[in-house]
Order: C-alpha cells, then sequence, then structure tokens
C-alpha cells in the first residue's frame, strides 16, 4: 500500500482495523429452530444482521468489526402472528425477524464478546445473569494466547426449580429465571447496598446455574471461571445446543 499523506495514510489505517475484526458464526445443532439476534452494544451501529432464522443443522455468519462489543443469543418458538414476529423466548420485541438494535427479553441464555482492536486481547463468556433459555457455547477459531471454548452445553429448564420456571402455552418449561428477574430484590440483583462483589456472594439460586454450567457467569460477579480471553484476531463460533 502506498499513500502520498498522512491523512490518507491514516484512512487506510482505519480501514485496516476494521477490516480486522472477526467473522462469528451461527451453528444450530438443536433439534429445533432458533432464531439469533444481535446487539452492539454502547448504541453504535449495528451489525448487517441483527436478527435471523437458523433452522436445525443450519450454519450463517456474520462480520463484527474491531474493535466491537456486544451481545448474541438464540430466541425460541417464533412466529408470525396478527401482532408481527414475535418469540416465546428471548424476544426483542421489534415485530420483526431483525431486532433493530433492541435486546433480548429476559430470561435468556446470553454470548457476550468484546473484540479488541488491533489484535490486542479479546473477552468473551457465556452468561446465565439474565437467566436461561437455550444451551451454547462460543468457542475462538485462531488467535494466540488461552482462547478456550467458553460453553452451557445443559439444558438448564429440565432442572429449574419450580419458583424460576418460565412456562409455555401447552405448560412445558421454556426457559429458567434467573433469582433477580424471579424476585426483584437487590441482594439477587447486585444492586444498591448489593453492589460490589463483596456485598453481593452467590445465592442458592446462582448455585444452582454454576452447578449446571460451571464455565458459563452465574451472576454478576462470577467473574473468576467465567471470562475468557484470545488475542489476536480470532474469528467465533457460536453453537446453539453444543
Amino acid at each position: 500500500m502506498t499513500c502520498n499523506t498522512f491523512s490518507l495514510c491514516l484512512s487506510f489505517a482505519l480501514i485496516f482495523y476494521v477490516a480486522q475484526g472477526a467473522k462469528v458464526t451461527f451453528i444450530n445443532h438443536c433439534d429445533y429452530t432458533v432464531w439469533p439476534g444481535t446487539l452492539t452494544g454502547d448504541q453504535n451501529n449495528q451489525l448487517s444482521k441483527t436478527g435471523f432464522e437458523l433452522a436445525s443443522g443450519a450454519s450463517d455468519s456474520v462480520d463484527v468489526p474491531s474493535p466491537w462489543s456486544g451481545r448474541f443469543w438464540g430466541r425460541t418458538g417464533c412466529s408470525n402472528n396478527d401482532g408481527g414476529f414475535s418469540c416465546a423466548t428471548g424476544d426483542c420485541g421489534s415485530g420483526q425477524i431483525e431486532c433493530n438494535g433492541a435486546g433480548g427479553a429476559p430470561p435468556v441464555t446470553l454470548a457476550e464478546i468484546t473484540i479488541a482492536s488491533g489484535g490486542g486481547q479479546d473477552f468473551y463468556d457465556i452468561s446465565n445473569v439474565d437467566g436461561f433459555n437455550v444451551p451454547m457455547s462460543i468457542s475462538p477459531q485462531g488467535g494466540s494466547g488461552e482462547c478456550k471454548t467458553s460453553s452451557c452445553p445443559k439444558n438448564i429448564n429440565d432442572g429449574c426449580p419450580s419458583d424460576l420456571q418460565m412456562k409455555g402455552s401447552d405448560g412445558s418449561v421454556i426457559a429458567c429465571k434467573s433469582a433477580c428477574l424471579a424476585f426483584g430484590d437487590d441482594k439477587y440483583c447486585c444492586k444498591g447496598d448489593y453492589g460490589t462483589a463483596d456485598t453481593c456472594p452467590p445465592t442458592p439460586d446462582s448455585q444452582f446455574f454454576e452447578e449446571q454450567c460451571p464455565d458459563a457467569y452465574s451472576y454478576a460477579y462470577d467473574d473468576k471461571n467465567s471470562t475468557f480471553t484470545c488475542s489476536d484476531n480470532p474469528d467465533y463460533t457460536i453453537t446453539f445446543c453444543p
């Protein structure tokens, strides 16, 4: 690459860094259709896809710029009706398959990624802080460092405590609420007087999530074994029902 002015070189450099973002590939190993949603954080420009259909056994992908921070999730039980498109779990309220900058309604399993600029250190995790609706994993492809898979492979709905259950129209458990969502108390939500790691320890309900999926966030301050890192521009694969 050649350039004649500093400003032109800088423009090329900025384009290069954006091009060094990641490709995120979604794979659906569930025996049912999942409708992934994407949300860019800090109200920055949304990705080219903010929601789409992913049939059982199918895959799809989206390009993510660098730097970037945001989340991905799976919606289930979706259909078109008189009020537009809606989902039984993870619905983003847009009335369309595309979420258009809206997040998924809890309880919902999240894959969260912060992509560094210039090949720096990325951070990523699977989170059940907002509850659980579908098993998920996130795996770096390439990169350097630890670059381990973060996963919640169990169907937590199967053992969800009765006071945390979210049931569908047929009476089956379709999602498992967090204690914060179920009860709204600051001690479960790590807010107010409970807004630090010292004042918001694990609770029996968060420990249930931890026992089911120890590599995933079970509550707000579950950082020790739930945050994963990878450097040097890895791509990522997000799998539903890994």
